[in-house]
């Protein structure tokens, strides 16, 4: 058969087939995640991401394929989650620009209009990287400009950028020396040779499966069980300390101050009056977060070292019961303290999952909570709700991934308000920079301050192993626990503890001053206080922290600063 012109039927048949194969393909791109870890979400995002594309263009009412074409990159930005979701929107918005006055395509304007696509999504990222969807864009698109100088036949223009995709993608393990170590082609690459090999098959008439996720199975992929909280599992009165009781206190500051501030002193009186203590301070203030059946010791404590700049104490027994009346253990997407308090001039917005993390975020100073993170990477439309109905008149955006950064950058172009983004790659980052917040600087000088302290913290992060691997120069099995240290893979052991100690011991130097432990859904208390004493037999002088986190994935989040 010979096509010539895209006609809006045929680009709407196309893009409906590329929805349903990255659906039908998600679990397959998911495996192909370097890291052997239970959070490998390249194929689920790729695939959330285009059905939200594919969702747009159908309830387009336009019969001119630039029109749908620019719905489909108004659904991809909207609906992209991590960045092969961000890098994949790019592509589209591309495509686009190239082709918005168009009422239908001949083979010239598509080729055309896939290779602005393809030159989009390189400006898009800052430092784009060879053996990633980028390459496969690149000489996918370079395919069709030679070859449409040959022929009209976009029925054979497609064939030669599918095959050029298919070889570029089978070259990205010689490009990116982990892809090969590991023996996989790249993830991202796989998604768009997947659209592509729809985009043919849609264009020739072959029957293809076309069914796409509705709204019900996008909420379950959304809320799948590993991504929920097992806070809705939790009796009122198992709670050992019911008042989750914070405060700011400027030190030296105030007509009660009886005591000079140290650190030492000032910790080991609170760490009495009950757990998942957060005590961080610079030379002005210090913040305290804590539970406890005592609020009003701690308050007073506090002015014994300085004036209380604000104070907050929730009832969280009460809290559980409200909990349990909507039976929901599923965290709302974009939390603010109260509703009904007046909006802050600058939201403070970070990404984050498990209860336990979201509420030391909020004792530092964070005014809204976007659930999500490793394993549930929010989309651009996500993170745009949360600026724009925080009711602020700036913001400030920790994304605690990197893997949401593009989404991140993406959102601030889109909101309705100023923003910056503060580049935190993982929970301790962001709990660092938030120390350097002051709510009196401007946007720019915040992003420099809280950014600049990132580099002093070390993150790791203990997981279990999915398949297995050869990675690092480390040979991994199903089911062994792995300490991953700033994205390396540093210990692989057959316990979690052993994995932990293991992973900690890397991360520790003469400089070492704090380690803090947060234990995940699969972790315990018993786990990191045993992690506690083993940590300390290696230097006593060391200041252990340890806080519940209710993280999925990952059983201990460790951090050295």
């Amino acid at each position: 058969m010979v096509v010539t012109t895209i006609t809006n039927l045929e680009f709407g048949k196309m893009v409906q087939a590329a929805a349903a194969k990255l659906n039908q393909q998600a679990e397959f791109i998911n495996s192909l995640n370097v890291f052997p870890v239970p959070d490998g979400d390249t194929g689920t995002n790729m695939s959330m991401s285009m059905t939200s594309g594919a969702k747009y263009e159908r309830e387009a009412t336009s019969t001119a394929v630039g029109e749908l074409a620019s719905a489909v990159a108004k659904g991809l930005l909207m609906g992209a989650r991590g960045n092969s979701g961000v890098i994949l929107s790019q592509i589209f918005r591309g495509f686009a620009k190239g082709c918005e006055a168009k009422v239908t395509l001949s083979a010239k304007e598509f080729v055309d209009a896939y290779a602005n696509g393809a030159k989009t999504a390189y400006k898009a990222v800052m430092k784009p990287t060879e053996g990633t969807i980028l390459t496969v864009v690149r000489e996918s698109a370079q395919a069709g400009l030679n070859k449409v100088k040959e022929s009209d036949d976009l029925v054979v223009i497609l064939k030669a950028i599918v095959e050029a995709a298919d070889v570029a993608l089978e070259k990205t393990p010689d490009l990116l020396p982990v892809l090969k170590e590991v023996g996989v082609v790249d993830s991202g690459g796989q998604g768009l040779a997947f659209v592509l090999h729809a985009f043919y098959g849609a264009l020739t008439g072959e029957e293809i499966e076309t069914e796409i996720p509705d709204n019900a199975q996008m909420d379950e992929m959304i809320n799948a069980k590993h991504h929920q909280s097992a806070q809705g599992k939790l009796n009122p009165e198992d709670i050992k300390y019911g008042y989750c009781t914070q405060m700011m206190v400027r030190i030296g500051k105030g007509k009660q101050v009886t005591q000079r501030f140290d650190y030492k002193t000032f910790y080991d009186y609170l760490a009495k009056l009950g757990d998942s203590l957060l005590v961080i301070n610079d030379d002005e203030v210090v913040k305290v977060h804590v539970h406890t059946e005592h609020p009003g010791k701690v308050l007073t404590w506090g002015q014994q070292f300085g004036d209380l700049q604000t104070v907050k104490i929730d009832n969280m027994r009460w809290q559980q019961e409200e909990i349990m009346k909507d039976d929901d253990p599923t965290p709302v997407e974009v939390a603010q303290e109260a509703k009904d308090e007046v909006p802050a001039e600058t939201a403070v917005i970070a990404v984050a999952s498990g209860d336990g993390i979201s509420k030391l975020l909020k004792s530092l100073g964070v005014t809204h909570v976007i659930t999500g993170g490793q394993t549930m990477n929010p989309s651009i439309q996500d993170i745009t709700d949360a600026i724009n109905q925080s009711g602020a008149k700036q913001a400030l955006v920790l994304p605690d991934n990197g893997n949401i950064f593009m989404a991140a950058e993406q959102a601030a172009e889109v909101a309705e308000i100023p923003i910056k983004i503060v580049h935190t790659k993982t929970i301790a980052q962001a709990m660092s920079a938030l120390l350097e917040y002051n709510p009196e600087a401007n946007l720019v000088d915040n992003q420099k301050a809280m950014e600049s302290v990132l580099e002093n913290v070390a993150s790791g992060e203990v997981t279990v192993a999915v398949r297995d691997t050869q990675l690092n120069g480390k040979t991994i099995k199903k089911d062994d626990y792995m300490g991953i240290v700033d994205g390396k893979i540093v210990a692989v052991e057959k316990t979690i503890e052993d994995a932990a100690e293991a992973m900690v011991t890397s991360m520790l130097d003469e400089d070492s001053e704090i380690v803090t432990i947060l234990y995940g859904a699969d972790g315990d208390q018993a786990g990191a206080e045993t992690l506690r004493k083993k940590i300390l037999a290696q230097d006593d002088e060391l200041d252990v922290q340890i806080y519940e986190g209710d993280q999925p994935v990952y059983p201990y989040l460790i951090s050295v600063e």
